[in-house]
């Protein structure tokens, strides 16, 4: 298994952890299917009333897919299979809030999940980057789900200056991608913390409310992650190109604002 989940049955929060902290706590298709299950499996645990998700290690909160993931793929260029697609909560019908602790780097394919959490809480060792342009890939689902949740501009940067450019905790709380700042290695605690009084709530309202926020989001999402597969199909580079500019990425150290 690469998630774990524990549930505080007296608080009624779960604590869902991704456990591949060897590989950053990369997706592979796996760890895709566990999420899918996780989420569904949640729906309907009465117990639980309020969601936080971390990552294991302290290095990486998720670096996305996992490069060593492979993918079959339809020949018709009308359809595109995207392995995480299906591994966020809302994605899931889960309407009970989802709290995000990050710690290390939340990149790529991260934010398919962040995008689908109600809040991100970060500890000062954060960092959000986007590293699809870098290796001559569209970032297409995490741009639109980004463009929901901080400035046009931010999210542009980010993502077009790929792997040059890292998005520090300080400046994701001042553009509104997170909504606290803790001390290194405080995420977690502060997400439990925020959690607990949630799950103290009636659930009905909590996830009415849940509900009403999503919706206002929805349009422009549905819209964006209409035209992604095609955008996808006509910019992505080759895999074995992609995997040529992956192998000989810069060794300079990243600027971080």
């Amino acid at each position: 298994m690469t998630l774990r989940v524990a549930t505080d049955k007296e608080t009624g929060v779960a604590v869902v952890t991704l456990d591949r902290p060897g590989r950053l706590n990369a997706i592979d298709l796996p760890t895709a299917a566990e999420l899918t299950v996780t989420w569904r499996t949640l729906r309907f645990d009465d117990a639980v009333r309020a969601v936080v998700l971390t990552g294991a290690g302290g290095r990486a909160f998720s670096t996305g897919l996992d490069r060593d993931a492979v993918v079959p793929q339809p020949s018709s260029p009308y359809s595109q299979d995207d392995p995480l697609l299906a591994i966020g909560p809302k994605t899931n019908d889960l309407w009970k809030p989802v709290v995000a602790a990050v710690a290390g780097m939340a990149c790529g394919g991260a934010f398919y999940l962040l995008g689908e959490c109600d809040f991100v809480i970060a500890d000062e060792t954060a960092t959000f980057f986007d590293p699809h342009t870098s290796y001559g890939m569209v970032s297409a689902y995490e741009s639109v789900l980004m463009a929901q949740r901080m400035p046009y501009g931010e999210v542009a940067r980010m993502v077009l200056m790929g792997n040059a450019e890292r998005v520090s905790a300080r400046r994701a709380y001042e553009v509104g991608l997170v909504s606290e700042v803790t001390g290194a290695g405080g995420a977690l605690d502060a997400a439990v913390r925020c959690a607990t009084v949630i799950a103290g709530y009636p659930t009905e309202g909590v996830q009415g409310s849940v509900r009403a926020l999503w919706a206002a989001k929805g349009a422009a999402r549905e819209r964006g992650f209409a035209a992604a597969p095609h955008l996808i199909t006509l910019g992505n580079l080759p895999d074995e190109r992609q995997a040529e500019l992956f192998g000989g990425r810069s060794r300079s150290a990243p600027h971080i604002r």
